[in-house]
């Protein structure tokens, strides 16, 4: 039978112990002086235990983790970086206590600690990556990059995510994030969600990264790391899209900035993101006042029109907790703030959902709330004259959830969508989805595609995105998918 293991610091504890039990024995007067040794030595130990408890404390400031946290389970997650100046590291760690506070298990480690050996054995990581100079490696990454990345593994069980940190002034920006995610889907590993660019350190798309966080962790009320700057918006219309649907409420909202409306603030392209600053309801007099809650965190939602509509449209659907009330961010825009009323909001720039520059043929491909997105760059392109476009749309039910139904009756019989293939899922026995129609149009969007057409992808991230990627990936070849990522003729705003 094997003894447990005992540290130092038990040992002293248990030898205290016995020496108490074994002064019992002794003499009156050697009792005393014995008493006297004990509680001298006791002290001694206090101290020593008080150093090594503030050496831990210490030790876990920087990954701020318990032992237990990092044993390997279903909710566990690990985060690796790679730092030239330090601040991918600080990343790092601020994404490992997010994600701790909100009880997931975390592990920190830099990407030179990586094995394959870790790869192999780790089924989620993110990867928070720099790129020095002219598209380099930081130096901490220079053994992954000569011994992992000249392998080829299966990584098929591994799940990730990557934050790319680098400077736009450099011609290659974020290069070196780029090969590794390139890398790994190369080695069959599966994206939790599309890469993330920082430029500068930009707050915006930091705290688009915390969305993600939110979402991996099931915690999107946690305060955001960096408070936008909004402007103030006037909510101007909202209209319920989808009556007597077998989902939730989805609704056109409509705003116009409260003043200078020609400012560069209110200016935004197609692929664009607005940035929501939810506040409370209205209290009643009984209720805490506003300034004694915490701040809700923001929430971000495409937007469907341009700046040449004169507003700014939403497409929202009403949320609900498990208890039943309202999201932050839908049951603000949806049921509690007043037509009239002023709100908080920020135009987000999202260059990597941008609308194709030339006229090429464009496939578009969206679900559910997603068409926003969709609707902004097929207004984009009719502006331009640019017709050559197929649209792939689904939803519920076509009675009830055929969101800007005479918007795209319009575009179709203007010739502003050649083609149209709509696909509601709960109208037949079989459930049928746009990845459906996709692999049934597979001659005609392979033909699309060797005439040079880009394809945009808007709506769900669980289910359909995947979907959708794996089935064109089927029609297309992984190699071309990767081609035309490269080149910004396939680009997703998934959520």
């Amino acid at each position: 039978m094997r003894l447990p293991s005992f540290s130092w610091m038990n040992r002293i504890s248990l030898a205290l112990t016995l020496l108490c039990v074994a002064s019992f024995f002794l003499p009156l007067p050697a009792q005393k002086q014995y008493s006297t040794a004990l509680v001298a030595i006791s002290y001694l130990s206090f101290c020593l235990q008080t150093v090594r408890r503030h050496k831990d404390e210490l030790a876990t400031q920087h990954h701020g983790f318990s032992d237990e946290l990092n044993q390997a389970n279903a909710q566990s997650i690990m985060i690796v970086y790679a730092s030239q100046t330090g601040f991918a590291e600080q990343i790092a760690v601020k994404t490992a206590q997010h994600l701790q506070d909100a009880g997931m298990s975390v592990d920190l480690s830099s990407l030179a600690a990586i094995k394959a050996e870790t790869l192999s054995k780790t089924s989620r990581i993110l990867f928070i990556l720099s790129t020095t100079g002219e598209g380099d490696a930081p130096d901490n990454a220079a053994s992954f990059t000569r011994l992992l990345m000249s392998q080829k593994m299966d990584l098929s069980h591994l799940h990730f995510a990557v934050l790319a940190l680098g400077d736009r002034h450099y011609q290659q920006f974020c290069a070196f994030a780029h090969r590794v995610d390139l890398w790994l889907k190369h080695q069959h590993a599966h994206s939790l969600f599309d890469m993330i660019e920082i430029d500068n350190g930009d707050e915006a798309a930091l705290r688009h990264w915390q969305h993600y966080l939110g979402l991996l962790s099931g915690h999107t009320e946690m305060a955001d790391w960096s408070k936008p700057a909004y402007q103030e918006w006037i909510l101007t219309e909202r209209e319920l899209l989808n009556p007597g649907s077998l989902g939730g409420p989805a609704y056109r909202i409509a705003c116009i900035p409260a003043q200078d409306a020609g400012s560069s603030e209110h200016i935004w392209q197609a692929g664009d993101i607005a940035e929501i600053g939810p506040d409370y309801p209205l209290q009643t007099a009984n209720e805490n006042t506003t300034d004694e809650r915490p701040a809700l965190p923001h929430r971000e939602y495409s937007i469907s029109s341009l700046p040449a509509d004169g507003k700014l449209e939403l497409l929202v659907r009403q949320m609900r907790r498990p208890d039943g009330s309202l999201g932050i961010g839908s049951g603000w825009l949806t049921a509690h703030v007043a037509i009239g009323q002023t709100i908080k909001l920020r135009i987000r720039e999202n260059r990597n959902f941008h609308t194709p520059p030339h006229d090429c043929p464009l496939i578009l491909i969206g679900n559910g709330t997603g068409l926003a997105g969709l609707r902004a760059h097929i207004k984009a392109r009719a502006a331009n004259g640019h017709v050559h476009n197929w649209l792939f749309f689904g939803e519920r039910n076509e009675a009830h959830d055929f969101f800007h139904r005479d918007d795209i009756v319009a575009w179709q019989t203007s010739g502003m969508l050649s083609k149209v293939n709509l696909c509601f899922s709960r109208d037949q026995a079989d459930r049928r989805y746009v990845q459906h129609a996709l692999q049934e149009q597979q001659a005609d969007i392979l033909q699309w595609v060797e005439q040079g057409a880009a394809i945009l992808v808007c709506g769900s991230l669980q289910g359909m995105a995947e979907d959708v990627h794996q089935t064109l990936s089927n029609l297309l070849g992984l190699d071309k998918m990767e081609s035309m990522a490269e080149s910004g003729l396939y680009r997703r705003d998934v959520y």
